[in-house]
């Protein structure tokens, strides 16, 4: 049902836990099945130096969060923001359809950890 990759980042999640005074954090939750994630970012010179995440929710919603936070890590924000969750599932080896609004939340918490970031530096 999963791929390897999904599984990979379920076991073994990349960034988890909080960044101490972020630039920009970002939180979605999704109603229907409960899954939460919250992005924290740590943003120099429109760089992201780091990412971190907290998640509650199943393997798939935190297999993605650690494959998109991998992927904006090193990313100017501008890059980040282009990330869809297309490029997340296909980055996973792909997701079960019914799993695929993982990736949305994925996208969505980054996005939103941007605007955040954007908003407190006035941009």
């Amino acid at each position: 049902m999963y791929s390897d990759q999904v599984m990979d980042h379920f076991m073994n999640p990349r960034n988890v836990g909080e960044i101490e005074n972020p630039d920009g954090v970002g939180e979605v939750g999704n109603a229907k099945c409960g899954d939460i994630m919250k992005v924290f970012l740590k943003i120099e010179n429109d760089i992201i130096v780091d990412v971190k995440f907290k998640t509650f929710g199943c393997g798939a919603a935190i297999a993605t969060s650690s494959m998109s936070t991998e992927m904006i890590k090193g990313k100017s924000v501008d890059e980040a923001l282009a990330l869809t969750n297309k490029a997340v599932a296909e980055a996973l080896g792909g997701l079960p359809p019914v799993k695929m609004h993982c990736s949305v939340l994925a996208e969505h918490a980054i996005k939103a950890a941007i605007e955040d970031y954007k908003k407190k530096h006035n941009k």
